[in-house]
């Protein structure tokens, strides 16, 4: 390393000690000043990472043509090599004085993260100020870490829009942040969990790792947290649409994600949702559904939000969403809840449900008003009907006599059954078996 400047600094601490390797350390601009950014790869827990951090240190990090080839440079490197990419920003904006060079240089940057996108796990950490065009990309990234009362991730400045914008708190409220995290310690061993729980590129996908934990441990609930792998649990967009709650993990040592409701769906929960299935799917991850919800929110600001095209949005992406899919339905499942969360009918390779799971076309009490209110007399109480619908229309064995549910299991084999089916889909191809002809019998 040929500087001790913060950037440096920062950029070091990723990595394995004595493994960064800096490029480009002596580019230096047309007046001879170094660029605002520090470039290099090295091991992050024995793997292969490449890095780029902004240095308030340099021009207070003003972003110039030269670090957009730098960084366009090592995102060559990573795109060839098959590895992630880490971008720590840190910068008070565009060389203004390069004009419109400045601008061009955050198109390049743009267009390299663009081209990397779903080739290569990307992982912005807001290590300082990220403003205007340099927000729009680490926006663009697939993981965002932002540290409380020291990031600043914004396109408008607030003295520009009158109001508290791009504070940590604000960007983990409007789902900017995929975790937030109180310093910078604790942003790097995020970075460093991260990174060790994704594949190196889509290329790669996912495997079977080393798992500690008891594969047939069997469980006294459907808690996230005890069904992953013990300490493997990580969530992702904590403080945003937490109605929906969604996770990396691993089940049996294969990295995976995870989507529980915790609420009624609504517009930024299905984004939400529908974010991270995505972002599975394009590197092998297979998706861990938990179904525990009434239906869609009901009110006319989620109807504004607009919440049919958010809806369509995680419908379409479960159904497009070629790795594997294991859902769980672990209490209510009512109308478009069952539907949506991960159902066979969306393409979901495994289905299960609890044997007190509810699977309904509306919630009991509504069916029976609107189909059985006939039937109430002063023997045959609403109650005894609610109770009747949930055992004849509702129960999961109905559900799985259609096919719509594979098996109905005991809740203490979630865990078990959850993790034989994700090593039952490791090897899973949409498409048709490679063979030279079929085998003909003589």
């Amino acid at each position: 390393m040929k500087n001790n400047s913060v950037g440096s600094q920062r950029i070091a601490r990723l990595f394995d000690a004595g493994t960064f390797v800096e490029l480009g350390a002596y580019r230096k601009r047309p007046d001879g000043a170094q660029t605002g950014a520090v470039c290099g790869y090295g091991a992050v827990n024995g793997r292969l990472v490449y890095a780029f951090s902004q240095d308030s240190d340099r021009q207070k990090g003003a972003f110039d043509a030269l670090q957009a080839e730098k960084i366009a440079d090592l995102y060559a490197l990573a795109l060839k090599n098959g590895a992630p990419v880490v971008g720590m920003f840190d910068s008070a904006g565009a060389y203004v004085a390069d004009g419109a060079s400045a601008l061009s240089a955050f198109g390049k940057l743009l267009a390299s993260v663009s081209r990397a996108s779903g080739a290569i796990p990307q992982i912005a950490l807001i290590s300082g100020t990220c403003a205007g065009l340099a927000a729009t990309a680490a926006a663009m990234f697939d993981l965002t870490v932002l540290i409380n009362g020291k990031s600043q991730l914004y396109v408008n400045a607030p003295f520009v829009v009158g109001k508290e914008v791009g504070s940590a708190d604000y960007a983990r409220e409007k789902g900017l942040s995929s975790l937030t995290v109180a310093g910078e310690d604790e942003a790097f061993a995020s970075l460093r969990t991260l990174i060790d729980l994704l594949p190196a590129s889509a290329e790669e996908g996912v495997a079977a790792g080393n798992c500690t934990d008891d594969v047939n441990r069997t469980v006294s609930s459907a808690d996230v947290a005890e069904l992953a792998d013990a300490g493997s649990l990580l969530e992702i967009g904590a403080g945003y649409a937490d109605e929906m709650r969604v996770y990396l993990a691993r089940f049996g040592g294969v990295p995976c994600g995870m989507v529980a409701n915790n609420g009624a769906i609504t517009a930024e929960g299905a984004k939400k949702a529908a974010r991270l299935i995505g972002f599975c799917d394009s590197f092998g991850l297979p998706v861990v559904t938990l179904t525990d919800s009434e239906g869609v929110a009901v009110s006319s600001a989620e109807e504004g939000s607009p919440l049919a095209a958010a809806l369509g949005k995680l419908a379409m992406t479960y159904a497009n969403a070629t790795t594997a899919k294991i859902t769980a339905v672990v209490g209510k499942a009512y109308g478009a809840a069952f539907t949506l969360m991960g159902s066979k009918a969306l393409g979901a390779d495994v289905v299960y449900a609890l044997p007190a799971a509810e699977i309904s076309t509306m919630a009991p009490d509504a069916a029976v008003a609107f189909l059985w209110n006939n039937q109430i007399t002063e023997t045959t109480t609403r109650e005894t009907l609610v109770a009747k619908w949930k055992a004849e229309c509702a129960s999961p064995e109905a559900a799985a006599a259609d096919g719509s549910i594979d098996d109905v299991i005991d809740p203490a084999e979630l865990r078990q059954r959850i993790c034989a089916a994700v090593y039952m889909l490791l090897e899973k191809n949409d498409g048709t078996p490679a063979r030279l002809h079929s085998n003909l019998p003589l």
